[in-house]
C-alpha cells in the first residue's frame, strides 16, 4: 500500500479520521506511525501521545499478535483475524476483525497498516434496532388499547353524573363519587401510559446544570446511608434539547437508581447505597441509524443488586417493574423523552453495578452513515 504524499488534494490524516473502522499504522520495528480518531477511541489513548513508541506499550492490547506482525513485515504478506478478543489489564474484552496489510512508506520503508472493526458495536445496532422497533410496537398497541379504554370511562363518568342529579338521597351521592374518583383515575394512569404527548423545546442547554439539578432534587431526601457522587466531563459543549424534558428523563432513571439501593452482599451485610452521574464525550458513534460526531453519553450508575437478564430486553416496555410497588411508567417515560430528542437510553447490569446510560448527539449536522434497519446505538 502507498501512502498518499503532501499535495494530493486529500490528506491521508483527513481520510483516516473520517473512517468509523479503527486503523493503526506500524513502522518498521512495530512502532506506532499513526493512527485514526476512531482508534483512539477504541483503545481509550491518545495518537500524539503514542506516536513513535513500541506497539507492546502503546497498545498492549495488541501484544498476543506481535509475532504474527514481525512475520507479515518480515514476509511481506498480509493476514485476516475474525472475532479476536482484545483485552488489556483486566479492563472489559471487547471483539474485533482484524485485516492486516504491508505496505512502503515514503522512505521505502516496510510497514503494516491494522484495520480493526468493533464487532461489538455492529452487534449493538443489531440489538438495539430490535428493542427500538419492540418498544416502537408496544406504543402502537398500548395508543389502540388507550383509545379503546378512554371512550367507555367518558361515558361511565358521564352516566354516574347523571345518575348523581336524579338521586334521591344525598347519601348516595357517596357511590356516584367513587364511580367518577376512580373513572377520573384510570384516565390519568391511561395518559401516563401513553407517555408525554408534547414535542420538545429545543433550545441550548447545558447538560451539568440538568444533572445539577437532578442530583439536588435527589439529596433532598436521601435516605441515611446513601450518597449521591459525580463525575463530569467538562469539555461536554452545550446540547440542543427541552431542558425541562431532559430533566425529567434523568430524574425518572436517577430515582430509579435511588430505589434500587440499599442492598446486601453475598454475606448478607449491608453496602452503602450509592448512585454516580457520570457525562462523557463519545466520538463516531451511531444512534438509530444515523452517525453523529460527537454525542454526549450520560450515565446514572449504582450499586444496588443489578437486574436480572431475562428483565433487562423488557425494562423499558410500559407496566414492567423490578419492584413489587412499582408503577413500570418511569423508565418507557424516560426512553420515550430521551428518544424525541434524537437519542436512546441503554442499561447494563451485573451485582454491584448497574448503568443506564443517555445518548443524546451533539453535532447539528451529523455525518448520516448506511446502517441496516431504523437501527439505534453503537
Amino acid at each position: 500500500m502507498k501512502m498518499l504524499r503532501p499535495g494530493n488534494r486529500f490528506k491521508p490524516e483527513v481520510v483516516l479520521d473520517s473512517l468509523s473502522s479503527a486503523v493503526l499504522c506500524l513502522d518498521e520495528s512495530l512502532s506506532v506511525a499513526n493512527m485514526n480518531a476512531a482508534a483512539e477511541v477504541m483503545f481509550g489513548i491518545s495518537g500524539k501521545q503514542v506516536l513513535g513508541q513500541p506497539l507492546a506499550e502503546a497498545v498492549p492490547h495488541l501484544t498476543g499478535q506481535h509475532d504474527n506482525f514481525e512475520r507479515a513485515l518480515r514476509e511481506g504478506g498480509g493476514f485476516t483475524l475474525h472475532h479476536l478478543q482484545l483485552r488489556n489489564n483486566g479492563s472489559e474484552p471487547f471483539t474485533v476483525d482484524l485485516a492486516v496489510t504491508p505496505f512502503a512508506g515514503f522512505d521505502g520503508q516496510p510497514g503494516l497498516v491494522l484495520e480493526m472493526r468493533a464487532l461489538d458495536r455492529h452487534l449493538r445496532i443489531s440489538r438495539d434496532d430490535l428493542i427500538h422497533s419492540q418498544f416502537q410496537t408496544s406504543r402502537e398497541v398500548i395508543r389502540g388499547l388507550a383509545h379503546e379504554i378512554k371512550n367507555p370511562l367518558g361515558g361511565l363518568r358521564g352516566a354516574a353524573q347523571l345518575l348523581e342529579r336524579e338521586l334521591p338521597s344525598a347519601e348516595l351521592k357517596e357511590y356516584t363519587d367513587v364511580i367518577i374518583a376512580e373513572a377520573d383515575r384510570l384516565k390519568k394512569l391511561v395518559d401516563r401510559l401513553l407517555g408525554p404527548n408534547t414535542q420538545p423545546q429545543l433550545a441550548p442547554v447545558n447538560i451539568h446544570e440538568i444533572m445539577e439539578r437532578v442530583r439536588a432534587v435527589l439529596e433532598v431526601d436521601l435516605p441515611a446511608g446513601m450518597s449521591v457522587l459525580r463525575d463530569y466531563d467538562p469539555s461536554l459543549p452545550e446540547l440542543v434539547g427541552d431542558a425541562d424534558q431532559l430533566n425529567q428523563a434523568l430524574l425518572n432513571l436517577a430515582v430509579n437508581a435511588v430505589q434500587s439501593l440499599p442492598h446486601r452482599d453475598a454475606r448478607g451485610e449491608a453496602q452503602a447505597g450509592q448512585v454516580l452521574l457520570r457525562s462523557r464525550v463519545r466520538r463516531q458513534f451511531t444512534i438509530r441509524g444515523t452517525r453523529h460526531r460527537l454525542v454526549a453519553q450520560l450515565d446514572v450508575e449504582d450499586n444496588g443488586p443489578g437486574i436480572e437478564e431475562e428483565m433487562l430486553s423488557k425494562i423499558f416496555y410500559p407496566m414492567v417493574s423490578t419492584r413489587a410497588d412499582g408503577t413500570g411508567l418511569g423508565l418507557p417515560i424516560a426512553q420515550t423523552l430521551v428518544q424525541q430528542h434524537g437519542g436512546l437510553i441503554e442499561v447494563s447490569s451485573q451485582p454491584g453495578r448497574t448503568v443506564f446510560s443517555v445518548f443524546l448527539p451533539i453535532s447539528d449536522n451529523p455525518d448520516e452513515a448506511p446502517v441496516s434497519g431504523s437501527g439505534s446505538s453503537a
